[in-house]
């Protein structure tokens, strides 16, 4: 079973950027599709990034496209999210998780199998 870490959040001002990593343990992230989704105090969880196997296709929430970029390091076992240009709307706790089987749609969370325990991005006005 894959076990999956966060890290990289921390409290920015606005404008800021921040980059988040996700590395897996006892298990090989190549073998995943991956995704970034986020929780605001009081919401539910928002989907944010996707990224297939290879790297070669990337999909992203309507809040977030422009700034924000996902990408994998297969060798490093490890995925990330660059975000630029933070807004406080963007303040949430990141959660990755990984999707072992493309069924379903990448940007419910339910397709997802296992989650790392989120780090928390804090955006200042």
């Amino acid at each position: 079973q894959v076990q999956l870490v966060e890290s990289g959040g921390g409290l920015v001002q606005a404008g800021a950027s921040l980059r988040l990593s996700c590395t897996a343990s006892g298990g090989t992230v190549s073998t995943y599709n991956m995704g970034w989704f986020r929780q605001a105090p009081g919401k539910e969880h928002e989907f944010v990034a996707h990224i297939n196997r290879s790297g070669g296709t990337t999909s992203y929430g309507d809040s977030v496209k422009g700034p924000f970029s996902i990408s994998r390091d297969n060798a490093k076992n490890t995925v990330s999210l660059e975000m630029n240009n933070l807004k406080p709307e963007d303040t949430a706790v990141y959660f990755c998780a990984a999707r072992p089987l493309l069924i379903g749609n990448y940007y419910d969370q339910g397709v997802y199998t296992y989650w790392g325990q989120g780090t928390q991005v804090t955006v200042s006005s």
